[in-house]
């Protein structure tokens, strides 16, 4: 394979998570031993929070009188786009039963989990797409309760317009707590009295490790990390549209990778040297968490082939992925592994982030390899069921009672021998040789 590194990272995902894990874990310990009190002392010591955990309607409507008019109408907006689309999700799966032998019908039914956690992380920014993202897939999956957490925001409780975007979601519990302490208190049903069996939501590599920790006891959406972008571009691409696009997921955070993928190498030398401008040009939050990214996790690959460019950026396996190419549909045959995809430079991340429909809540750190982002099939379970007459169960009961003795699950097969001395008193059926040992 003929890449070179126009510009290499010094960092990745990984080297970070450390340091994380031992946080977390002895928190989560901490809170699970302590229940609400540990949850309270963490609010106050890290967030500065000594108010109400959940948030009262009352509150929510003192909290929320003042947002403009057109903030509202743009948070409805885009809560209706992501309601649609994961609508469409959810129309795209059935129940369904289908008769595999006569007399045996099986069947799947699509189950809503009960409780749904979502976590909103509120810190260098109010990320109001966040509670749209995930509240309103869960509503539209059927969830009952959906409880729902934040940050308090400069001390003053949930930013309004979170709080909103929580409510217009359709939040059934609203909690104001962020970090370690929401998962786990959402975990463990601490406030509620209602466990969730899923947590879903982005945050940083602590609300990550804790997610990953609690993993078994509850489901969660995906094994996530800071936010990634990869962009494919060949030499038809505008270098300015590709900077700026790299940039503007860079300043999710310090440890966000922005990888660019490519053919020519003049556009990979044009694109580096656009970037310091670009991120120089950001107010100081987001250049300070944009020029960190670049410098320690920015990548810039110039491949031979388009064919080579697939073959690493599946490797890459990025979060949100790009293509600013020729021949669109050609990409999107050949590309596999990625959390959601962009093709064409009309369409950007920060689109599909805030506005178009599909769900930002998507796999990093390769984990697009073997994972999706949150969807409204990640809220449903595909429950089995099956029902049998007695000439179907005659059927099914001989080849059972023999696969278990090959097996040597005598128990297993006296259930099958059972029935059919019941419904068929003296068959004769052959239902193998008898375990002995």
């Amino acid at each position: 394979m003929t890449i070179d590194y126009a510009k290499r990272a010094t960092k990745t995902p990984e080297t970070e998570t450390d340091a994380a894990r031992q946080v977390v874990t002895e928190m989560l310990a901490a809170i699970e031993a302590r229940g609400e009190e540990a949850v309270r002392d963490y609010a106050r010591s890290l967030d500065r929070w000594t108010g109400e955990i959940v948030v009262t309607p009352e509150e929510i409507a003192r909290r929320t009188k003042d947002i403009p008019e057109r903030v509202k109408a743009d948070i409805a907006f885009a809560a209706g786009q992501v309601r649609r689309f994961a609508e469409a999700q959810r129309d795209s799966v059935q129940d369904f039963s289908v008769e595999l032998v006569p007399g045996l019908v099986t069947g799947q039914k699509l189950v809503p989990c009960n409780v749904a956690g979502c976590y909103v992380p509120t810190g260098r920014y109010a990320h109001i797409a966040s509670a749209y993202m995930s509240v309103a897939t869960a509503k539209a999956a059927g969830v009952p309760t959906v409880v729902a957490c934040s940050t308090p925001f400069r001390g003053e409780g949930i930013h309004p317009y979170v709080l909103y975007a929580m409510q217009v979601a359709g939040a059934d519990v609203i909690m104001t707590l962020g970090g370690v302490q929401a998962i786990a208190a959402m975990a463990f049903g601490l406030f509620t009295g209602k466990p969730a069996d899923i947590i879903v939501g982005p945050g940083n590599k602590f609300v990550a490790e804790a997610k990953r920790m609690l993993f078994g006891r509850v489901g969660i959406d995906v094994f996530a990390g800071p936010s990634e972008v990869g962009i494919i571009a060949d030499e038809t691409a505008d270098p300015a549209l590709v900077a700026s696009d790299l940039v503007g997921q860079a300043e999710h955070g310090h440890e966000s990778p922005a990888w660019l993928f490519t053919t020519s190498r003049a556009l990979a030398d044009d694109v580096i040297a656009r970037m310091p401008a670009l991120i120089d040009a950001l107010p100081p939050t987001a250049r300070d968490a944009a020029a960190a990214a670049w410098r320690d996790y920015g990548e810039v690959v110039v491949c031979g082939s388009r064919e080579e460019i697939v073959a690493v950026s599946d490797r890459y396996a990025s979060e949100h992925l790009e293509v600013h190419a020729a021949d669109l549909d050609w990409w999107l045959a050949q590309l596999s592994n990625y959390g959601s995809l962009f093709l064409g430079e009309e369409t950007t991340v920060a689109f599909g982030d805030k506005t178009s429909g599909p769900n930002h809540i998507l796999p990093t750190k390769y984990a697009a390899r073997y994972s999706a982002g949150l969807s409204v099939h990640k809220f449903l379970r595909p429950l089995t069921w099956q029902r049998m007459d007695r000439e179907a169960c005659k059927t099914i009961a001989q080849a059972t009672a023999r696969i278990s003795r090959l097996e040597g699950m005598e128990a297993h097969a006296r259930t099958a021998d059972h029935r059919l001395a019941k419904y068929f008193p003296g068959h004769g059926l052959d239902l193998g040789e008898a375990v002995t040992a």
